[in-house]
């Protein structure tokens, strides 16, 4: 575990200077100012299916992206019985948009074991399925079986690490930080701790501007007292993102685009997409592009897309023809396509 430098704040009034009444605080608080959200039950049991739904679903993604899907796929599929018995295809083209595409795989992969062996109650049970790791193991443990898990994601170590001013920086930090938020889980109301948590980071401790003057931790705070708690957590320096290059082909009759199916190994693995060359980090010259064009004719470049990944950025020449597509394929809208392909499929709308 990286060793944990805390800057020693100076004395503040009245600090509240146990962990029992920091959590009692921050309980009292939650009561009060916790978010409404679509999963969320009060004063009841919290379904586990709609718990781990929306756990996967805000993985790397916001609440407010979130909330639509999450309401499409209860309405499409409210139970996990319903969800594991769909065909995969159109799973997939209903996540189409929200990206991370494998999670909509594994979502499918995970139903199917749920549907056959039942909701685990604890994290180990959770931890056993497709895409599910630490985190949402121990939120859907917390939240739907009231199990006390540690649950810690990014909102939870930016609040740690202002509450005791943390100067080692992230990613170097991560376990620490853990460690820091385990000393406040207790068997009392776990799944409201969690969730109590998580929304002082979403709604109060946020990255930029933070609403101190909200917190009920504003009096314990370390970073707070230095006067710039918005400068924690320190971060290291993050490398520059590289750049790929790739040709997509564009095929379009009454409205209709010809669509292929990515392999389910790689990025937007099982998607519809445009029919493409593959990415690399050269860029791709006419003539070698058109060599991976699904069909012979006059393809004519139309434009060129950008997209940004998780780890590159990506620029994609859009060329359009009347053709006679070859091979494995079918014609659709764009709605099913992610949004990468979405962008390719209407490039050059404007010109």
């Amino acid at each position: 575990m990286p060793v944990l430098a805390r800057r020693r704040p100076p004395p503040v009034d009245k600090p509240a200077t146990t962990r029992d009444n920091q959590r009692k605080s921050l309980l009292n608080w939650y009561d009060q100012n916790g978010r409404e959200l679509p999963w969320r039950v009060r004063g009841g049991a919290a379904d586990p299916y709609r718990v781990w739904l929306s756990e996967i679903m805000l993985q790397q993604t916001t609440v407010a992206a979130v909330g639509p899907y999450f309401e499409r796929f209860l309405a499409r599929w409210p139970k996990v019985e319903a969800l594991a018995a769909a065909p995969r295809d159109e799973l997939l083209g209903a996540w189409a948009g929200l990206g991370y595409y494998s999670r909509a795989r594994n979502l499918h992969a995970a139903a199917q074991v749920l549907a056959e062996a039942g909701m685990p109650p604890d994290e180990a049970g959770w931890r056993a399925l497709p895409g599910v790791g630490p985190y949402t193991a121990a939120a859907v443990a917390a939240i739907a079986f009231d199990r006390p898990a540690n649950v810690v994601d990014g909102n939870v170590e930016r609040v740690m690490a202002r509450l005791h001013a943390v100067e080692t920086p992230l990613p170097d930090a991560k376990a620490a930080l853990r460690q820091l938020a385990a000393e406040f889980v207790t068997a009392e109301r776990p799944g409201d701790w969690a969730q109590a948590l998580m929304d002082l980071g979403a709604t109060v401790c946020t990255p930029k501007a933070p609403r101190c003057a909200r917190c009920p931790w504003i009096k314990s705070c370390a970073a707070y007292a230095t006067g710039a708690p918005e400068k924690y957590p320190r971060r290291a320096a993050k490398a520059e993102r590289p750049r790929r290059y790739g040709a997509a082909f564009r095929i379009e009759r009454d409205g209709a685009f010809w669509l292929v199916r990515r392999p389910d190994k790689g990025l937007l693995g099982g998607m519809a997409a445009l029919p493409t060359t593959e990415w690399r980090a050269k860029k791709w010259p006419r003539a070698e592009a058109l060599k991976h064009a699904p069909a012979p004719a006059a393809w004519k470049k139309i434009g060129a897309v950008d997209h940004v990944f998780t780890h590159f950025a990506l620029t994609l020449d859009v060329y359009a023809a009347d053709a006679a597509p070859d091979g494995d394929g079918w014609w659709s809208d764009a709605n099913a396509l992610p949004t990468v392909f979405k962008k390719a499929a209407m490039a050059g709308r404007n010109d």
